[in-house]
C-alpha cells in the first residue's frame, strides 16, 4: 500500500504550495505550543517546531510521510511574529523599511512507519525599499496581511515593497521550501517527477 502524504498544517498558503507538486495529500492541524524556549535562536525554534508539528500528526498514521513546517521573520536579531492588526503590521513594516530581513523556514519530514526524521532550516532574505508612511498604509489597507510573519504577502501586492530577494527557493518565503521537500520525499522513495 502506498504511503499517505500528510501536511501537518492548515495554512492555506502551505497547502497551495504543496499542490504545485501534483501529489495527493491530506492536511491535519497539529496542536503544538509554538512558544520559543529560553535562549532559543530563530533557527533552533523553527526547526524544533517543524519537527514537533510533524510529530504531533505521526501517531494518526501507520504508513505516512508527514510534513511539518514553521517560519519566523528576523529583523535586527528580533523574531517577528504575525502582527494580527494594522498597528502592529505598520510598526513591523516601518522597522523593515530600507533593510534586509531574513526569513527562516523550518522543514521536517517524518516517516511514520520507520520513525526516520529529516529536517533543515532554509533562510531567505528580503530587501525592502525605503517605505513612506503612506506606502505602508496603502499596502496594509489593500492586502491586510495580518496573519503573515513580517506583515506582507510576497506572492501578492507585497511585491511592491521590495528591492530584491536572495535565497535558494522563493517558495520558502511563502512557508514551504519545495526544492528541499522534493529531495526529502525522494530520499523516502516518493517520486515527484
Amino acid at each position: 500500500m502506498p504511503q499517505t502524504l500528510v501536511l501537518a498544517s492548515t495554512s492555506p498558503f502551505r497547502k497551495q504550495l504543496l499542490e504545485k507538486l501534483h501529489l495527493r495529500f491530506l492536511t491535519e492541524k497539529p496542536n503544538v505550543d509554538e512558544t520559543a524556549l529560553q535562549d532559543e535562536t530563530a533557527l533552533q525554534l523553527v526547526e524544533r517546531l517543524a519537527i514537533k508539528k510533524a510529530q504531533a500528526i505521526v501517531p494518526n498514521f501507520d504508513n505516512a510521510l508527514v510534513i511539518g513546517s514553521d517560519q519566523v521573520c528576523v529583523n535586527d536579531g528580533e523574531i517577528l511574529g504575525k502582527p494580527h492588526n494594522f498597528e502592529n503590521a505598520f510598526k513591523q513594516l516601518k522597522a523593515a523599511s530600507g533593510k534586509s530581513i531574513t526569513f527562516y523556514t523550518g522543514l521536517a519530514l517524518i516517516n511514520s512507519k520507520t520513525g526516520k526524521v529529516q529536517s533543515l532550516v532554509e533562510p531567505f532574505v528580503v530587501k525592502f525599499r525605503v517605505l513612506s508612511d503612506e506606502m505602508i498604509t496603502n499596502y496594509l489597507n489593500k492586502e491586510e496581511p495580518y496573519n503573515c510573519a513580517g506583515s506582507f504577502k510576497s506572492e501578492g501586492y507585497g511585491i511592491a515593497l521590495f528591492d530584491a530577494f536572495e535565497g535558494k527557493d522563493p517558495n520558502s518565503l511563502i512557508g514551504l521550501p519545495l526544492i528541499s521537500l522534493i529531495k526529502m520525499l525522494e530520499n523516502e522513495g516518493m517520486k515527484v517527477v
